[in-house]
Formats: C-alpha cells, sequence, structure tokens
C-alpha cells in the first residue's frame, strides 16, 4: 500500500499503487495493451475496459489480477484493456489529480463525428485505435472511480436495455440512468451500445474515490458479476468466487444534468454525491451569477465534480424511481 499526504481537503489520500502494465503492452490484437481469449466455444464477446481517464486504476488493478489468475473465459471471447496508457503513465503519487487525461477527455470522443473528424490530440489518436475492437465487442463494462468518497454506483445510460442490464447485475446497489455529458460521449454509449434496437449493451462502473482500498474490492466484485452474467466464469466452481451479498438495488433517473455555462462556477456547500436533498427550489450553486436550483422535492445529486469550468458537467440532479 502505497500513500500520501495531502493537505487540500478537496483531495484524499492515495490508499492503493498502481500496478505494472508492461507485461501487457504486446496483446495479441494487433493493438498495445488489448488481449483477447477466446475459448473457442460459441457465446458473446465481452471487454473489460480500465484506464479511459489515466488517475483511475481500480480497473488496472482488476484486470492485472485477472491475468495473473490466468482467466480463461467458459465460452464466448473475452478482451481486456487498458484505454489510455499515455495519461496512466503520467501518474504521480504527489499529483495523482494531473494524469486524468493527455490532451482530452478519452471518454468524450465517442461519437463518429469526432472520431472520423480532424481533431488530433493524444487521447483521441488511442480512441482511433481501441475503436475496431470496441465495435466487435458485444458486451462492455468500462471500470472508472470517482473524485469525491461516494457510494459506488453503475451507470446505465439512457435506454431501457442498459437499465435491465443493471438490475441484472445487481451490484453495486445504486444504478443511475442518464444520457452522459455536454462535453461529448462516453465509449458506455457509443454506437450500437447507444442504439435501443440493438442486442449490445453496456455499463460503466463508478467505484468509489479513485484511490481508496475499497474502491479495488467494488471493482473486482462488478467485473465478476458482470462475467458471471454472461457464463464467462462460473463463481460457483471456479477460483472467481463472488465476496459479498448485493443489496437490493436502487435507480436514480438523471432529469437535469448541469453543464456549466459561465466563466466560473461554485457549489453552495461541499458536496461529495448522493446527498437527497428534501425540497424543490434549494440552492445548490452558481454558475456565474445564474442560481442553480433543485427542480423537485428529494433530489438527488450525482457525482458533483471539481473540474468546474465551461463545457464541463458540475453535478448531475435526479430521482429515485421504480425499476421498469
Amino acid at each position: 500500500m502505497t500513500k500520501t499526504a495531502m493537505t487540500d481537503p478537496n483531495t484524499y489520500t492515495v490508499e492503493i499503487s498502481a500496478p505494472d502494465i508492461s507485461p501487457y503492452r504486446k496483446g495479441n490484437t494487433g493493438i498495445a495493451y488489448a488481449t483477447t481469449i477466446d475459448s473457442g466455444k460459441p457465446g458473446p464477446h465481452v471487454m473489460l475496459t480500465a484506464l479511459a481517464h489515466g488517475n483511475e486504476i481500480c480497473g488496472a488493478i482488476v484486470l492485472d489480477e485477472l491475468f495473473r489468475a490466468n482467466i480463461r473465459p467458459l465460452c464466448g471471447r473475452l478482451t481486456l484493456v487498458f484505454c489510455n496508457v499515455e495519461a496512466f503513465e503520467r501518474f504521480d503519487l504527489t499529483q495523482p489529480e494531473a494524469s486524468r487525461w493527455v490532451e482530452e477527455d478519452f471518454n468524450r470522443v465517442w461519437t463518429a463525428e469526432v472520431l472520423d473528424g480532424p481533431r488530433d490530440t493524444v487521447d483521441l489518436r488511442r480512441a482511433r485505435v481501441i475503436r475496431p475492437l470496441v465495435d466487435t465487442a458485444d458486451l462492455l463494462l468500462d471500470i472508472h472511480s470517482m473524485q469525491h468518497p461516494s457510494d459506488p454506483l453503475l451507470l446505465a445510460g439512457p435506454l431501457a436495455k442498459g437499465r435491465i442490464l443493471a438490475a441484472e447485475i445487481g451490484y453495486p446497489a445504486l444504478a443511475v440512468c442518464d444520457a452522459g455529458h455536454a462535453a461529448g460521449r462516453r465509449m458506455r454509449d457509443y454506437a450500437a451500445f447507444g442504439d435501443a434496437a440493438s442486442p449490445k449493451n453496456a455499463l460503466l462502473v463508478e467505484c468509489g474515490q479513485h484511490w481508496a482500498k475499497h474502491t479495488v474490492k467494488v471493482a473486482r466484485e462488478t467485473t465478476l458479476r458482470f462475467l458471471a452474467r454472461f457464463g464467462i466464469i462460473d463463481p460457483e466452481r471456479g477460483p472467481f468466487r463472488f465476496a459479498e451479498a448485493p443489496l437490493a438495488q436502487k435507480t436514480v433517473e438523471v432529469t437535469h444534468p448541469v453543464t456549466i455555462t459561465a466563466e466560473a462556477f461554485r457549489f453552495a456547500r461541499v458536496f461529495t454525491g448522493l446527498e437527497v436533498v428534501k425540497e424543490a427550489g434549494t440552492l445548490i450553486g452558481w454558475d456565474g451569477e445564474r442560481e442553480v436550483r433543485t427542480p423537485y422535492d428529494d433530489c438527488v445529486l450525482v457525482m458533483p465534480s471539481k473540474r468546474l469550468y465551461r463545457g464541463q458537467t458540475a453535478v448531475r440532479m435526479g430521482r429515485f424511481v421504480a425499476m421498469r
């Protein structure tokens, strides 16, 4: 375990160590840091992705564990991808916030317009390299973590198929249904994953605060449950066993993502995520001079951000809904 002292109250102690992923550089797909393991039996192509953001290392730890355990799918194909490796290689314990990306957010470029467009950044080039492999996946679990301490959650997207898959996985105990960010599309919403008519499906798991020990446990448990759902592993008979009993899952539907339009945004008080604001009209912050207030009673604040600049999502406001 590696720790570094933090003096800023908005930063957190690093309790986990980044793994050495250099043994996986070559892979076997023609794409660096991407490996596909074929069972030789019929079944889906399941993809696990980590390091969409270079400072979110819990997913990399879990993928490293799977490699070390010599995982072999019982059916179909399993692909493990370390995504934004250049950002990850800049991870620094003394500045752990600084390596989220190199030039732009890898997880905001996933539309054909951007991927096929003229823009050129380190992060976008990596997305373009990985894209053909993503196109072949039937099912995707994209493993992330959070800026602030908060209960973990599955981001299931805006479609019914994502909500249903989140309920089938059943872990973590909260699913959030949202359409993403104004700044750009996430990989979990890319192409067929975001098409209601396609059987392809994806989830994004936010496992907890970036560098807390429990975040790795959540990433591991979610990954194993995702793999078990599609027959890739047998948690009853194989070496990959569930460690936690899932709780009854709740669902939050995001209705009001707050995209920053002014030069400065500030919150009315400290929010770390999943606070339930009882009264409609409660002030939660200012977008420049514009007041931002809750639209209804019992409003849930999802993943308030520390990246408070124009074009970014400051927070998502939603409410608990019944599974449908």
